[in-house]
């Protein structure tokens, strides 16, 4: 990247070329188990879908939904269509909406592990009520501090791994959070498949075993070191700067660190960072963390992940079958994510979220097609069609698997400067949850209404967000963090949005 002055937003010096130091057992020992948070967020989505088709879970809370169930003459579309059992999965998001705010502050004036520790915690507690829950009040309250541990993870998690990671390998080491939450999500499909067979508790193994990585994450958060950028901005430059050596393996860490302290000091000036980031200068990071996890969802992935169990029951599969089928399509985003890990820093974010997005289009479409010819309100698909609607399921999966599901959390967590990193953090996951609520709360009935065509939805959207990809992100590869302000200033869009710290600096964009 080009050096030059960029004003008061980030860092204005180009030292990457300077940064030094390698991958350490430090580093990764790091990553693994602060990307825990990503393995219950996986594990909590993944439960949700699997619970919520068995028998015995609703007989006990959703005693209509188990009525309706039973009735043949039901529209396969409608079945589980309520509100209440929407809610028990949507609440969880609601909750980590609004604790993701409130996480904000805590991860910049506390460290990166206080937030880590305080979402552990909720967690644990979380995973107790639900597998003890008596009634419906309680199953939410369960699932309410379920969020709240979601919101405060999800805020610092990501930023952990961004700060602990090497330039060079940071797209590929912050995709931990994202393998994590693939895996969790593969554990719970699987933990659905062995514990629908344990009636009638078997909702409640599944639903409390969270409890079990929620109390690795809290142990780790007391463990972990704190990242230097976040000790650095703390005032704590000394220890930062012994932290870093640790973690890049060598003495030699003078450039790293002078970018972490410029920044931090300008960090420090911003008392607002909330007021601060909706200013003109930070107009193309705000974007990207609105855009990039509202499309994240808007890809239609959480509602196959969600309610895969649900799902595939509707198109005709029997129970355990479903379970199956639900479990096949989460280990096949664990092996697509490690694919992306493996590609990220060697062909670009561009690359993989571009054609991520037309593989998705190509097969949802597929998908649409085939229910909407071969499935009707009372019908079940032939054996020979099922396996290829989950053939293509499965196709859809990997494609975001490599694409918009890592790099939905990857990219924002490494464009923003110091001042305003937490944040922007707190947005991203805001945006997220929000609209993971939208959609949990609202899939059941857009099925039922929209038919086939739920997936014609998902596929225009995915549209949308590819165009926006190609021709609005810049390439953020090798970009180090606190020079990532740099980047916006060179692309043909973000350059004439940005204001122009000097005349000198004005007339070169315009060139």
């Amino acid at each position: 990247m080009a050096g030059g002055s960029f004003g008061p937003t980030g860092v204005a010096k180009d030292r990457a070329e300077q940064y030094q130091g390698k991958v350490t057992s430090y580093v990764i020992i790091a990553c693994l188990v602060a990307a825990i948070g990503g393995a219950i967020f996986g594990y909590d989505i993944g439960v949700s879908g699997g619970v919520t088709s068995m028998d015995e879970f609703l007989e006990e809370f959703f005693k209509t939904v188990y009525d309706k169930k039973k009735q043949a003459r039901e529209s396969n579309y409608c079945k589980y269509d309520d509100q209440g059992l929407a809610a028990f999965t949507s609440s969880l998001y609601l909750a980590g909406l609004v604790s993701t705010l409130a996480a904000s502050p805590i991860t910049r004036n506390y460290g990166r592990r206080a937030s880590i520790v305080c979402g552990g915690i909720s967690f644990f507690v979380g995973a107790g009520l639900n597998a003890g829950a008596v009634n419906l009040p309680m199953l939410l309250a369960g699932r309410i501090l379920l969020g709240v541990g979601i919101g405060f993870g999800n805020q610092a998690v990501p930023l952990y791994l961004s700060e602990v990671a090497p330039t060079h390998l940071r797209g590929g080491l912050n995709m931990m959070f994202q393998l994590a939450t693939t895996l969790g999500i593969f554990t719970a499909n699987m933990v659905n498949y062995g514990t629908q067979k344990l009636k009638p508790w078997g909702w409640r193994l599944s639903l409390g075993l969270s409890a079990f990585p929620a109390l690795l994450m809290t142990l780790g958060g007391y463990l972990l070191p704190e990242t230097p950028n976040s000790l650095v901005e703390r005032g704590l430059t000394d220890r930062g700067r012994q932290v870093l050596e640790k973690l890049r393996g060598t003495q030699n860490v003078d450039a790293e660190l002078q970018d972490m302290v410029d920044a931090s000091e300008l960090a420090n000036s911003i008392k607002h960072p909330f007021r601060n980031i909706l200013q003109r200068q930070h107009r193309p990071q705000l974007v990207m963390a609105i855009c990039m996890p509202m499309f994240q969802i808007l890809t239609g992935i959480n509602s196959i992940l969600f309610y895969a169990p649900v799902l595939f029951q509707t198109m005709g599969f029997g129970g355990n079958a479903s379970l199956y089928s639900s479990a096949l399509t989460g280990a096949v985003l664990v092996l697509s994510t490690l694919i992306s890990i493996a590609l990220v820093d060697k062909l670009g974010r561009r690359a993989l979220l571009i054609s991520g997005g037309i593989q998705m289009i190509i097969c949802q479409a597929i998908v649409s097609v085939i229910l909407g010819v071969k499935f009707g309100d009372n019908q079940e698909l032939s054996k020979g069609y099922s396996v290829v609607v989950v053939i293509f399921i499965c196709l859809f999966v990997v494609a975001f698997g490599w694409s918009w599901g890592p790099l939905g959390w990857t990219i924002p967590s490494e464009i923003f400067p110091l001042e305003t990193r937490s944040a922007g953090q707190s947005i991203t996951v805001a945006v997220n949850l929000l609209f993971t609520f939208i959609i949990a709360q609202a899939f059941l009935s857009m099925l039922c209404a929209f038919k086939f065509g739920i997936f014609l939805f998902f596929a225009g959207w995915v549209t949308v967000m590819t165009v926006f990809v190609y021709f609005l992100l810049p390439e953020t590869k090798g970009v180090p963090i606190e020079e990532m302000t740099l980047l916006w200033k060179k692309h043909w869009f973000w350059k004439k949005v940005l204001p122009a710290a000097n005349p000198d600096e004005a007339e070169s964009n315009n060139i």
